[in-house]
């Protein structure tokens, strides 16, 4: 039995690929921003890029920024390896709809955010993204 369970993983890999694919993976751009309830410029954001490729992320802004992102259940857990939050952990919260992702972080990194509003809550960063097509 546990032969046949072998085999049978190997050719659902074979016809699947074995890597897992993030269905948030892809390039992805702000078109909204908010900290605090305070909704920021999009002059702010405009040069701005989110990668994400399985589980690392690279975000492009003034500064590169690079790390680990480990989903699940709409929970987000964000590590910094390279630039500006190398060594940080960030908590968020996330949810793909009509093709647009949002991301509510916690940029203390103590708890998840319980929605997506962050009016009235210090340190909570609210990020809306599109999926840019390409050119």
């Amino acid at each position: 039995m546990r032969s046949l369970s072998i085999i049978l993983i190997s050719i659902i890999t074979a016809f699947t690929g074995t890597k897992y694919l993030n269905p948030l993976n892809g390039t992805w751009v702000p078109v909204k921003q908010e900290i605090n309830g305070t909704p920021l410029p999009e002059s702010s954001f405009q040069k701005q890029s989110l990668v994400i490729t399985d589980t690392s992320y690279i975000f492009t802004a003034e500064s590169v920024d690079k790390g680990v992102a480990k989903f699940g259940d709409g929970k987000l857990d964000i590590y910094g390896k390279e630039g500006v939050n190398a060594g940080k952990h960030f908590t968020a919260i996330y949810k793909l709809e009509n093709e647009m992702l949002s991301i509510c972080y916690n940029l203390a990194g103590n708890g998840y955010p319980e929605n997506f509003d962050t009016k009235g809550k210090q340190g909570l960063f609210l990020c809306v993204f599109k999926k840019d097509s390409p050119k």
